[in-house]
């Protein structure tokens, strides 16, 4: 039996649903007063603190109104200090107040508005200490702000005009040496820092590439002035790791075009300092068509819509969710009983989306779309018949059972873990014998439904014999260990590290120092031939490092946002798997789970699925966390999962789209139309024209979704986009429609010469069937349904024009394998 959400969990399932990935919202520090709370007024950040002579931070105030209809009024509060002394109170240009320090001490600042008033706390330390500008802290990231390290500026590979900065900033060491000791004089002017070209060309005095990048007198420029006025100095000392950015408010629902939304973003350091960066960060939308943010983090609304926006500071991108819908739009969710647990959280975004999902599909429907999605063929006519007989409530959740019990079920999901762990042959490297015995490794698990967690540490842990003990097939297909570590932060942890080997990830948290922490778990494997030279031996030498390019030091493994494993009487690999498979692993599961969830709803919730980055954040969090912590509490049960998926609402939904659903894409709120992958539409093919394929190592009829060599394949594969199995990528398998595919449907042997092979025709009507019925038939065949009464008496009469009725229902099997219902699941 599946199980709902509790009233009280989904209420905050509610409040929390737009919480933004990647940012920590200090939520434990008290943000609001309970009263405050009862009228929807909320303040950020929830805690002031003032740290120096130097620190600023302005504060942000949103009121929440009826359907959670969000307005800044920040210009409109009144701002008030327990204790005056601790502070003093200035008003910026946008009319929001900002907080400077007086003296050390703890007060609380009052926010008032519309009759409901707001507390936070308010802690000022070293009031009396102006601190050196740091070069890493202060100057770095006016760099970062106007873009000078960008890769369109002089963060490119080869700078712009004689002068590069590291990308992104991933080299504060290297950044310094060249601003201060290349072309000594011009860059910096010690004896006339503002005369200095880092200066005169950002201001647009002296002409420059890059156009102005701040005004004379603003903070950025006030800030370089100071620095080159102190000597240009490097930091003396190691100076305080940036650990994290808050970016308030976590979410707004912007009603109406026009509408506006101040942000902050407070820096937090690891020596419990933190700072605000609202005026140093980068800030950017995903979606400027929605919410278009400006230099000053001031969002402005747009079309109705979602939107991404981000502030990245230092090494640190985060962003927070934000949603607007049209003014005075009178909507009321329709509320259906039969809800699980995954309907609650997918229907709890919709209503505050304002969008209706879509209505059940009806018995034909799901049964076509599930029969495909679970074990990669279509219902037959029997089946059909004795599914749409069942008058029982429960006879969904009994086919979908059944067909979980089925072989082809194992088949279809070994065929995708296949294309996952890259099985193949290699030329020399790993050869068709080990292809085999990795894919039927692979059959076994699956087949056993071996915890998803074993089998993947069994994987990554994997040593001896590539043919005795296949899974170590893995470790030979790739022998390059930063390759190596990127697919597997790739397919199991679905994060693309990819950009980290050279620079700082400019759209996610991943460092270079990540990148090569965890490259360094694949270190110390080793590989030896066998006496058989189609056979490898893989070993754990325990020794083998990587070194960081820009520091050249040797790099320890570290997990990813981790700490540094104990390495104590395991290997590398081993404490990785340990780590990777936990259930307090934040990827592992959720990303399995994602994985999953695009098989049957054609996207992820992360989409790419393998593609979790701070910028390319869940659809919906709630749901990817749910996901994800219920499959590891079932220890790792790969079906039920599945049985979770299916049975809701969600997925046997309508493809139909309402008015309020039809622009939605991301949000489940109607079933998409995919087409069948290329392994899944050969194998349909031959099932519904009575025919068989022949693959090397498969016996004549075997499917196309067993063939165990990812270098196996045929022109029909090619063509409709089957993975080759070379990258680990979910895009290796390409489900969008072509020419090419078209033409050949069309014009060659997929359709025609099959219709002709299987002899399905001419053998109904042998046996006496009447042209009726046989197309009938062929409907049911092809789309499990039979044709209303247009469909049929249009086709009836295309058989008639013909003089011989074998030829004339045979160009509507055609027209039907061609027809856009048949190659499509719905």
């Amino acid at each position: 039996m599946t199980t709902r959400l509790s009233p009280g969990l989904l209420r905050a399932v509610l409040c929390l649903l737009f919480v933004g990935v990647g940012g920590r919202s200090r939520a434990d520090d008290g943000a609001t007063s309970a009263a405050a709370a009862s009228v929807g007024l909320h303040v950020y950040p929830p805690v002031v603190r003032l740290d120096s002579a130097r620190d600023r931070q302005r504060i942000v105030v949103q009121a929440v109104g009826d359907g959670g209809v969000t307005t800044d009024v920040t210009d409109r509060v009144d701002v008030t200090l327990s204790d005056p002394s601790l502070a003093r109170i200035e008003t910026l240009p946008d009319g929001g107040p900002l907080l400077l320090p007086l003296a050390d001490g703890s007060g609380r600042l009052r926010v008032a508005f519309d009759g409901g008033t707001v507390e936070v706390p308010l802690e000022v330390r070293g009031a009396g200490t102006t601190p050196p500008l740091s070069f890493r802290l202060d100057v770095m990231p006016v760099f970062a702000r106007g873009g000078c390290n960008m890769g369109s500026c002089h963060g490119a590979a080869r700078g712009k005009d004689g002068f590069r900065l590291s990308l992104f900033g991933f080299d504060p060491a290297g950044d310094w040496q060249r601003v201060t000791r290349e072309i000594p004089g011009r860059r910096v002017d010690l004896a006339a820092p503002e005369e200095s070209l880092l200066v005169t060309k950002a201001t647009g005095r002296v002409n420059h590439g890059g156009g102005k990048r701040f005004a004379p007198g603003d903070a950025l420029f006030a800030t370089l002035v100071e620095w080159i006025a102190a000597g240009a100095p490097d930091d003396p000392a190691p100076v305080a790791d940036l650990v994290a950015v808050d970016l308030f408010p976590p979410t707004a629902l912007l009603a109406g075009e026009g509408a506006r939304q101040r942000m902050v973003a407070v820096a937090r350091f690891a020596d419990a300092t933190d700072r605000d960066v609202t005026d140093l960060a980068w800030w950017s939308s995903n979606a400027d068509r929605t919410a278009k943010v400006a230099e000053s983090g001031l969002v402005e609304s747009g079309a109705r819509g979602e939107a991404f926006v981000m502030a990245r500071y230092g090494s640190i991108t985060v962003g927070v969710p934000l949603v607007v819908i049209p003014a005075e739009l009178a909507f009321t969710f329709p509320r259906e009983p039969g809800n699980t647990w995954i309907d609650d959280l997918v229907d709890a975004k919709l209503e505050a989306l304002r969008v209706a999902p879509s209505a059940v599909c009806d018995d034909e429907t799901f049964l076509r779309r599930v029969t495909i999605d679970l074990v990669g063929l279509l219902p037959t006519p029997e089946e059909r018949g004795r599914f749409l007989a069942d008058t029982s409530g429960d006879k969904r959740a009994r086919l979908v059972e059944s067909l979980m019990q089925r072989r082809e079920f194992t088949d279809l999901w070994v065929m995708k873990w296949a294309d996952m762990l890259q099985v193949r042959s290699s030329g020399n490297d790993v050869a068709p014998k080990g292809a085999m015995l990795y894919h039927g490794w692979l059959e076994g698990q699956v087949a056993a439904n071996v915890p998803v967690d074993r089998m993947v540490r069994d994987l990554l842990t994997a040593t001896g014999s590539t043919f005795e003990n296949p899974p170590a097939n893995y470790f030979q297909l790739e022998r390059d260990t930063l390759k190596l570590a990127e697919n597997v932060a790739q397919s199991f942890l679905g994060t693309r590290m990819q950009c980290a080997q050279c620079h700082n990830h400019p759209f996610d948290r991943w460092t270079m120092d990540d990148y090569y922490g965890f490259a360094a778990f694949f270190t110390g494997v080793g590989r030896k031939r066998a006496a058989d030279p189609r056979e490898t031996i893989i070993v754990e030498t325990g020794s083998g490092e990587v070194k960081h390019p820009v520091t050249g030091a040797a790099v320890s493994p570290r997990f990813l946002g981790g700490a540094a494993p104990d390495l104590a009487g395991r290997s590398r690999r081993e404490a990785l798997a340990e780590w990777l498979t936990s259930p307090d692993n934040p990827f592992f599961a959720r990303h399995l789970a994602n994985l999953v969830w695009a098989h049957f709803f054609g996207r992820g919730i992360v989409h790419e699925p393998d593609d979790a980055r701070v910028s390319n954040p869940p659809s919906n969090a709630p749901l990817l966390d749910e996901l994800g912590r219920r499959f590891a509490a079932s220890g790792w049960d790969f079906r039920a999962l599945v049985r979770d998926i299916v049975a809701s609402k969600a997925y046997q939904r309508s493809s139909e789209p309402n008015e309020s659903n039809a622009l939605d894409t991301t949000n489940f709120s109607h079933a998409a139309v995919r087409r069948m992958r290329a392994e899944v539409f050969l194998d349909v093919v031959a099932q519904v024209t009575a025919t068989r394929t022949k693959f090397p190592g498969l016996p004549a009829g075997g499917r196309a979704v067993q063939v165990a060599d990812g270098r196996t394949t045929n022109y029909f594969l090619t063509t409709f986009g089957r993975a080759n199995r070379e990258d680990a990528c979910t895009c290796a398998v390409r489900m969008e429609p072509s020419l090419s595919q078209a033409l050949h449907l069309l014009n060659g042997d997929a359709a025609n010469d099959r219709i002709a092979q299987g002899k399905l025709v001419p053998e109904r009507l042998a046996a006496g069937a009447t042209p009726t019925a046989v197309i009938d038939e062929l409907f049911v065949r092809c789309f499990g349904r039979k044709p209303d009464e247009r469909e049929r008496i249009e086709t009836l009469a295309t058989v008639l024009e013909n003089p011989d009725p074998r030829t004339g229902l045979e160009d509507v099997f055609w027209a039907l394998l061609n027809s856009p219902e048949f190659i499509f699941n719905h």
